[in-house]
């Protein structure tokens, strides 16, 4: 991809791209786990492996993090988020993160996470 203006989309359909591109920075949409109504702790890793794979989709990994947001069906979920997810954080490169809790759209999800990346 060439020029300040270019726009790179991956994984697109009708309703949306999973990965944009722009103006040097990875924008991924917010990502759940494959299992519905699986434990949080098991949620959460597979949200952040779906996470792996879109950035490595786009050329980065989790030590290009800039912003998280994370939307959790529950606030009794915190603790337990917390735990997985500064394991998958490398040392000394967490990003900037909201949480909140939210209702989810889909059924038996209790946590959604989008971040942004920098691009290489």
């Amino acid at each position: 991809m060439t020029g300040t203006n270019q726009i790179q989309r991956l994984q697109t359909n009708a309703r949306m791209s999973h990965v944009v591109i722009a103006a040097g920075i990875v924008y991924l949409s917010g990502q759940v786990a494959d299992t519905p109504n699986a434990p949080i702790k098991q949620q959460v890793k597979e949200a952040l492996s779906r996470i792996d794979t879109l950035l490595g989709s786009a050329g980065v990994d989790n030590t290009r993090l800039l912003t998280a947001n994370v939307w959790l069906s529950d606030a009794l979920y915190f603790e337990e988020f917390n735990r997985v997810w500064e394991a998958w954080v490398p040392d000394y490169h967490a990003p900037t993160r909201a949480t909140v809790q939210a209702l989810l759209m889909g059924n038996g999800y209790d946590v959604e996470i989008a971040v942004t990346a920098l691009a290489r």
